[in-house]
């Protein structure tokens, strides 16, 4: 257990419990619990006993022991089954909070979006307290933007769902082997369903372990070969399982990872040869079927490198076989740049990060918590930073075998300056120039608050610099191809933010990055260790700009770094 899971989970809470309509004085009291532990600098390891701190009550109190003791909490389960299901979507509205919903749920019944609109329709919401026909009309406009966008789901929430399925499946012991498939598996940023592959010899017991295993609301099809259901979580998504057989199961993920256009070109090969693919096998000429133990076996039966699935998109992935062993694998990494800890906004310690990276085998990591201006994130003054410099060179002293550098995530303010002094700056290893505000300012404004960034001889870097979350926002506009020659002029690292939330810079502009050979750091932005893990979706997402391994900054040695940020 880890502080931030903590602290998600007594906001969670509240919100839960504001959507039921509770007593104000006990939202407020979980909300008030998560704030203390979000302002306190220690990790979880580092309290003598979390339950003392000046802030944390009886309920918010049972409600840690449980974490701490269980790794669920009781409470947030019988809300969650208390909450109608159709309440949660409804905060995707703009204006509608969970005290709003709460009220229309109580006073007109409406427990889903559907039931929101017929109530605006016929004049029903106006009638309550604290609403009016006004609001009524932008309800029904927001409501009809909401339904207008494509029925998918971002990549970072299915992240989550992917993981669970995961687990779900390790623990079948008749599954012999796994994978998720489709546009996920190609990471695409948003997808309308989840598929899985299944190999095993026992397919009713698999069959009906999916089914009970499951977190399921409507079960679509049970057959033999396909289970397909609407799973019961925060974003209720459809989920479809092809049961195959073991020697099927390379054939299968390679047929239902897709894309058609793929599929279609290698079916278009295998006819050329007389032969016909199917999501089972290779069928030849005198009708017997061709299985492969792996998909790498696949392609080489005709006589194709293995074609990673993150460039399996419209064909044209086909002409450019000679560059598949020049792009970056996650064997490749050597270091990650951007991390927080419990310094500013992070779950773990400085040592608990460095522990983590050393597990991956890298050679050299940058911390990076955030700086003064973003108090939200317990940005670091300039006397903590300095501090923190100390720490971070004090604990060096303990590791042979991992260098650390000293570094901060420093925003660059509305008025285009930093929120730092070059006199700060320079005692760094490593900077990191942010916007993380005033999203809204034109882009010539944009462009000069980047600008006056990029020219700083002590920047380094520049983060997410777009500024967007997949599906959810578009960030703050910036001209991107100027700010790639901006790049290259003054020699600095555009970031590919690994976060599934933001994978930004987006693939175009990483094409773009590459062509004007602007180097590229693939970084986690990890708030916690197990964000460290992102490095795979954002080495994966860079393959799909065909991005070659000595373009990318994490893979270079740590000489070659340290020359690097020196210069």
């Amino acid at each position: 257990m880890d502080k931030k899971t903590i602290i998600r989970t007594l906001e969670k809470i509240a919100l839960y419990m504001e959507l039921q309509g509770e007593n104000p004085f006990k939202i407020s009291a979980f909300r008030k619990a998560a704030q203390v532990l979000e302002l306190d600098a220690r990790s979880l390891a580092e309290m003598d006993n979390i339950l003392s701190l000046k802030g944390i009550g009886t309920a918010t109190g049972a409600v840690i022991e449980d974490l701490m003791n269980k790794e669920q909490s009781n409470l947030l389960l019988e809300l969650q089954n208390t909450v109608p299901s159709g309440l949660l979507p409804m905060l995707k509205i703009p204006g509608l909070g969970g005290k709003k919903i709460a009220k229309l749920y109580k006073e007109l019944q409406i427990d889903s979006i559907d039931a929101l609109k017929e109530a605006c329709e016929t004049k029903k919401v106006q009638s309550l307290a604290g609403f009016a026909a006004k609001t009524e009309e932008k309800i029904l406009a927001e409501i009809a933007n909401l339904q207008s966008k494509p029925e998918r789901t971002a990549v970072w929430q299915l992240e989550p769902i992917v993981d669970m399925i995961e687990r779900k499946l390790l623990n079948i012991p008749t599954i012999e082997k796994f994978s998720v498939a489709g546009s996920y598996r190609r990471v695409k940023e948003a997808s309308k369903d989840i598929d899985f592959i299944i190999g095993t010899n026992s397919p009713q017991e698999v069959r009906e372990e999916l089914l009970n295993v499951l977190p399921i609301i409507k079960i679509i099809a049970a057959g033999d070969t396909k289970v397909s259901v609407t799973l019961a979580v925060e974003n209720e998504i459809d989920a479809d399982f092809r049961i195959v057989e073991l020697h099927q199961y390379a054939s299968a993920l390679n047929h239902f990872t897709g894309s058609k256009d793929h599929n279609i070109k290698m079916r278009q090969i295998a006819k050329d040869l007389g032969k016909k693919i199917s999501e089972y096998g290779v069928e030849l000429e005198d009708g017997t079927v061709q299985h492969f133990e792996s998909e790498k076996a696949f392609y080489a039966y005709f006589d194709l490198p293995y074609i990673p699935p993150t460039v399996r998109e419209d064909g044209s992935e086909f002409s450019k076989l000679d560059q598949l062993p020049s792009l970056v694998t996650l064997d490749d990494i050597k270091g990650d740049f951007h991390m927080h800890t419990t310094w500013s906004d992070g779950a773990h310690s400085i040592e608990e990060m460095v522990e983590a990276c050393r597990a991956k085998g890298y050679s050299h990591m940058v911390i990076t918590d955030h700086s003064d201006y973003l108090k939200v994130a317990n940005g670091l003054s300039k006397e903590r930073l300095l501090r923190q410099i100390e720490t971070i060179y004090e604990l060096q002293a303990k590791y042979t075998d991992i260098e650390l550098f000293a570094g901060s995530e420093m925003d660059i303010l509305p008025d285009g300056s930093l929120d730092f002094e070059d006199e700060v700056l320079q005692q760094l290893d490593f900077v990191i120039a942010s916007i993380h505000s005033s999203f809204s300012q034109p882009q010539e404004k944009i462009m000069e608050r980047l600008f006056n960034a990029i020219k700083n001889p002590h920047v380094h870097m520049i983060a997410h610099p777009t500024g967007r979350i997949i599906e959810q926002r578009d960030g703050y506009n910036p001209d991107v191809p100027t700010l790639i020659e901006w790049a290259k002029e003054y020699g600095k690292i555009l970031e590919l933010n690994a976060n599934p939330y933001r994978l930004d810079l987006k693939t175009d502009y990483l094409k773009l990055a590459k062509e004007a050979s602007v180097p590229i750091a693939i970084n986690t932005d990890a708030h916690h260790i197990d964000q460290l893990k992102y490095m795979d979706i954002g080495v994966r997402y860079a393959q799909k700009a065909w991005l070659h391994k000595e373009s990318i900054v994490n893979t270079w040695t740590l000489e070659k770094f340290k020359q690097f940020i020196k210069k």
